[in-house]
């Protein structure tokens, strides 16, 4: 069973997806599970592919997107942030 990614764990996740983006050795996965710490290589993709989704959601309407106050700290339900850089990096892939 999955245990919960607190906001920490989430933004180091985040922030290892732009660092190891263009990580073509095969090690991608382990590097962003090692940076997040704490998390296995199952546990990164399959947060990866639910971001993924909640991506694919909101860009097809089917999710309203938050209301985000703004402060930098403000996360959406599943604690990512709200950084723009991000999901243009995720687009690119």
């Amino acid at each position: 069973m999955a245990q919960n990614w607190t906001t920490k764990q989430n933004k180091k996740f985040e922030e290892a997806l732009v660092m190891y983006d263009k990580d073509n050795n095969g090690e991608k996965w382990h590097n962003i599970a090692r940076y997040v710490g704490g998390k296995s290589v199952e546990e990164v993709r399959r947060h990866y592919d639910l971001l993924l989704k909640d991506i694919t959601q909101i860009e097809n309407g089917q999710v309203p997107l938050p209301n985000y106050r703004t402060t930098s700290d403000q996360t959406n339900a599943r604690g990512y942030a709200n950084d723009q850089r991000l999901l243009k990096n995720l687009k690119l892939q």
